[in-house]
């Protein structure tokens, strides 16, 4: 997102005109979420001023700051240090969902051990966006090699009790990834459910901050 992300934080930036994060959190809040752990990095007091107390979009929220990019699996180990209640759900700042999927995620995933979803638009584009691999429901790759696979993985994770303690101990060199968390706790036998969900919008490059709000603009 340079230089767009030099000067504005990114899950400030607008998609349909409206902060994505602003956006999740109403749809968390509506997914039946009460509480949010918003973990911050880059121009965090942006961040923190959009979003408050949370009040404004239905839901309680506190920050945990990040002080440099070590990775999802960080920033996860960050909430939980601060308190964050298992089962918990974790998604990216600049990812909207269709709507009802966060809750049909919530209510598919909370009976699992863990969860990870799946879309077909966008496509799988490695390296950025690898493909995830489901059979019968299960996830057996996080970060699948099988180019002709047509899921994309999506950043929405549900982590429960049976994953909380692969956090203690992050493996190798940061940034720390959730994929890589979640690959060795299948390996370990845990169930990792896949769950279907439908396209996403996303804020990857500059150039989707265009396409995604020149619509919005236009009908207006």
């Amino acid at each position: 997102m340079r230089p767009i992300s030099e000067r504005w934080a990114k899950p400030v930036l607008p998609i349909d005109g409206r902060p994505v994060i602003g956006t999740l959190l109403r749809d968390l809040a509506g997914a039946g979420i009460e509480r949010a752990t918003v973990v911050t990095g880059h121009l965090a007091e942006q961040v923190e001023a959009l979003v408050g107390d949370g009040s404004a979009f239905g839901l309680a929220v506190s920050f945990v700051h990040q002080p440099e990019p070590l990775g999802s699996a960080d920033a996860v180990l960050r909430a939980l240090r601060a308190g964050a209640e298992l089962p918990f759900v974790v998604t990216a700042a600049d990812t909207v969902f269709a709507a009802g999927d966060l809750a049909r995620f919530l209510a598919e995933g909370v009976t699992a051990e863990g969860a990870i979803a799946g879309r077909r638009q966008p496509p799988p584009s490695p390296p950025h966006r690898m493909p995830l691999r489901i059979v019968n429901g299960l996830v057996t790759r996080v970060l699948d090699d099988d180019r002709g696979n047509p899921i994309a993985g999506a950043p929405l994770w549900l982590v429960d009790l049976g994953l909380a303690h692969l956090f203690d101990s992050l493996p190798g060199r940061p940034p720390y990834e959730l994929a890589l968390v979640f690959q060795l706790a299948i390996d370990s036998g845990a169930e990792i459910r896949g769950i279907e969900i439908g396209p996403t919008r996303d804020l990857t490059s500059a150039l989707d901050l265009v396409k995604e709000n020149f619509p919005y603009l236009g009908a207006t």
